[in-house]
C-alpha cells in the first residue's frame, strides 16, 4: 500500500515525491554530508600520495580501504552524529572534520596523522566540490529523463508523420502540416538543448580562503599546488576553476540554469500545443478506469498532465532565473548569501522531473482523432489560396495576391470555388492540372520527409 506523508509543505517532498525521488535523494542533507565526508577523505588520501609531505606517509592499500569505508558505508546514524557535533561547532564543515577524526581512531596509523584532515582547506573548498558532484549526478538523472521524453515524442512523430492537419497561425486556419512534423519540430529543439546541457563544464575550486593557494604555499612550498589541485579535482571527475575568490563564482551553475530554462521553455510551448490539440479534439485522451475529469461534469477527461507539466516547468524556470542572477554575485572576496541559496538547487531539478514525467504520462494517454482532423482540414479549402497565388506570380500575373484575397478572405470556400479560380487563371494547362489535383490534405510540402531526417 502506498504510504502518504501528509505533514510536508513542499510538494516535491510530499504530493509529487514519487515523481522526483531520484533527484530528491541527491540533494538531501544526508547526501550533502556524505559527499563532504567523501571529499575530505579523498583529499587526505591524495595528500598521502604526494610523497613530498614528509609528515604524512603514504597509506597502505588496507588503510585506504578502511578510510574509504567511512564514506562508502556512511549511514543515517553517521549523519545524525555529524549534526550533533554541529550543535556545538555551529559550523557544518568543521563538524564533518571532527566526525572523521572520531572515525579514524580505529585506523591506528591514520589516527597518528589526523591533523592532516582538512589541512589547507577552507569550508568553501569542500562545499563547492560537494555541490559540483551533486549537480553532476542530478544533471545525469535529468538528462536521462529528458532523453526518454524526446524519444517518446520522436516515436509519435514517426507514427503520425503522414497525418495531415490544418495548421493555425495566429489561431487562424493556415497552410497544413502533419501531426508528426509538428511533434518532430519540438523533438529536434529538445535534442539541441539536451546536448547543450551536456556540454556545460562543471567546475570546482580548491585554492583556499581567498583563492590564492596561500595556506598551501606557506605550509608546503615545495609542492606545485595549482598543478596538484588540478590533478586532485580531475580524480573526482571535475574541471578546475583556477581563478576564484574564496568561492567558486558559480558561473557554470548559471550556465546550467540557462540551459535548463531554455529546455523547459521549449517544453512549456510543447505542453501548451498538445493542450490545444486536445482542446480541438485532434487528440483524444484514453479513459482510465476510476479516474475523474471534472467533479461535476462526468463527460470530461481533463488534460491535467500537460497542465501540471506547464506549471512545474514554470516553477523551475522561476528558480533558474533567480539562481543565475543571485549566485554569480558575491561581495568582495565572498559573502554567505550564496550558501543558503545553494541548498535549494534540488528544487530546480525536482520541478523539472515532475514535469517531464507528467508529459510522458500524458503522451501515453493520447489517441489520434483522425475523424476530427480530417473534418477540419477537408472543410478549409481557402488555405489553397496560398499555392494558387504563388503559381500565378510565377507567370507574372499582376495582383495575384489581391485577386485571391478577393475570393477567399473571410469567405467559405469549397472545392468548386477553388477549381473556378484555377480555371480562370492565364497559366499553362499543366499548372492548372497540378493545382486542380491539389487538396488541403496534399498541401504539406516536405513534411513527411522532414520527419525522417
Amino acid at each position: 500500500m502506498k504510504k502518504y506523508n501528509l505533514n510536508i509543505s513542499a510538494p516535491t517532498d510530499g504530493r509529487y515525491s514519487n515523481l522526483c525521488s531520484d533527484i530528491n535523494g541527491i540533494f538531501t542533507e544526508h547526501n550533502l554530508i556524505k559527499t563532504r565526508v567523501n571529499i575530505e577523505i579523498e583529499w587526505f588520501i591524495f595528500l598521502s600520495n604526494l610523497n613530498k609531505i614528509k609528515s604524512l606517509p603514504k597509506f597502505s592499500t588496507n588503510q585506504i580501504k578502511k578510510l574509504r569505508s567511512i564514506y562508502i558505508d556512511f549511514s543515517e546514524s553517521d549523519s545524525i552524529r555529524v549534526k550533533k557535533i554541529e550543535e556545538t561547532t555551529k559550523h557544518d564543515v568543521k563538524a564533518v572534520e571532527y566526525f572523521i577524526k572520531e572515525k579514524i581512531k580505529k585506523i591506528k596509523l591514520a589516527n597518528s596523522y589526523k591533523e592532516h584532515i582538512h589541512i589547507c582547506c577552507t569550508s568553501e573548498d569542500i562545499n563547492n566540490v560537494a555541490y559540483a558532484i551533486m549537480l553532476k549526478d542530478a544533471r545525469s538523472v535529468l538528462l536521462s529523463e529528458a532523453d526518454i521524453l524526446q524519444k517518446k515524442i520522436k516515436s509519435l512523430g514517426k507514427k503520425y508523420k503522414k497525418i495531415a492537419i490544418l495548421s493555425h497561425t495566429h489561431g487562424q486556419p493556415a497552410s497544413p502540416s502533419t501531426m508528426g512534423k509538428e511533434l518532430i519540430n519540438f523533438q529536434k529543439r529538445i535534442i539541441l538543448q539536451i546536448e547543450a546541457l551536456k556540454e556545460v563544464n562543471i567546475k570546482a575550486k580548491f585554492n583556499g580562503a581567498t583563492g590564492n593557494y596561500s595556506a598551501h604555499k606557506i605550509t608546503y612550498p615545495e609542492i606545485d599546488w595549482p598543478r596538484s589541485i588540478m590533478k586532485f579535482l580531475k580524480s573526482l571527475d571535475l574541471e578546475i576553476n583556477s581563478h576564484t575568490t574564496q568561492i567558486e563564482p558559480h558561473d557554470y551553475i548559471a550556465d546550467m540554469c540557462f540551459k535548463i530554462n531554455h529546455l523547459n521553455s521549449i517544453l512549456i510551448g510543447f505542453s501548451q500545443d498538445i493542450w490545444s490539440y486536445i482542446s480541438k479534439n485532434y487528440f483524444n485522451q484514453k479513459n482510465i478506469t476510476g479516474e475523474i475529469g471534472s467533479s461535476t461534469m462526468p463527460h470530461k477527461i481533463n488534460p491535467i498532465n500537460f497542465e501540471n507539466a506547464e506549471g512545474n516547468l514554470g516553477m523551475c524556470n522561476a528558480l533558474t532565473q533567480f539562481f543565475a542572477n543571485k549566485l554569480t554575485i558575491s561581495r568582495l572576496q565572498r559573502d554567505l548569501s550564496d550558501s543558503t541559496v545553494l541548498r535549494n538547487l534540488g528544487l530546480m531539478f525536482a520541478y523539472s522531473m515532475i514535469a517531464y514525467k507528467n508529459l510522458l504520462i500524458g503522451l501515453n494517454k493520447l489517441d489520434i482523432n483522425k475523424v476530427k482532423i480530417n473534418k477540419d482540414i477537408d472543410s478549409s479549402w481557402e488555405i489553397l489560396a496560398e499555392p494558387i497565388q504563388m503559381v500565378a506570380r510565377k507567370y507574372n500575373i499582376s495582383n495575384s495576391y489581391e485577386h485571391l484575397k478577393k475570393y477567399t478572405r473571410g469567405k467559405k470556400v469549397n472545392a468548386e470555388i477553388i477549381s473556378k479560380i484555377i480555371n480562370d487563371l492565364d497559366i499553362p494547362k499543366s499548372e492548372k492540372d497540378k493545382l486542380t489535383d491539389l487538396t488541403p490534405r496534399k498541401y504539406i510540402g516536405y513534411a513527411i520527409k522532414l520527419c525522417d531526417e
